[in-house]
């Protein structure tokens, strides 16, 4: 039988909002680069904290997707795609793999050609993925009663 556990609206909803202050970047170019490659390259305590919750929460989804693998939803697969991407970004950044850091640098490039474009796609998942928190939260109130 398909269930929907409390904790999934939620990760949802936290992971959209953490998508959606991306809005942050298309405001002010310099002080959101600057943040988020001085986090990345300090890694002081707030880095850890940040990077320690959302690997706790990926590893959390990919194991729901597999122990709930005769029974998924179709937005479990999101557990999969963006908790593997998300896990290989924190391993890359963790080991310094070149590759990685440029890439990260081209990102937070605040002259690049194609800056919004990037931080506006990722603005756009954040609030597909908030709408769908907010909906699997109506949709879990409405099975528990």
């Amino acid at each position: 039988m398909k269930k929907i556990y409390a904790w999934e609206p939620w990760f949802f909803i936290f992971f959209g909002l953490f998508h959606l202050h991306r809005i942050w970047a298309l405001i002010n170019r310099e002080s959101y680069a600057s943040f988020w490659l001085g986090l990345m390259e300090n890694k002081g305590l707030p880095y850890y904290l940040i990077m320690g919750l959302l690997a706790v929460l990926c590893i959390i989804g990919i194991a729901t997707f597999f122990r709930e693998r005769k029974h998924n939803y179709w937005w479990r697969w999101v557990y999969i795609c963006g908790g593997c991407y998300l896990l290989f970004d924190l391993f890359a950044i963790a080991i310094g793999m070149e590759f990685w850091h440029r890439l990260l640098l081209f990102m937070f490039d605040t002259n690049s050609y194609y800056w919004n474009v990037i931080w506006i796609a990722f603005i756009l998942l954040g609030g597909f993925v908030f709408v769908l928190g907010v909906k699997l939260l109506v949709k879990y109130n409405n099975w528990k009663q």
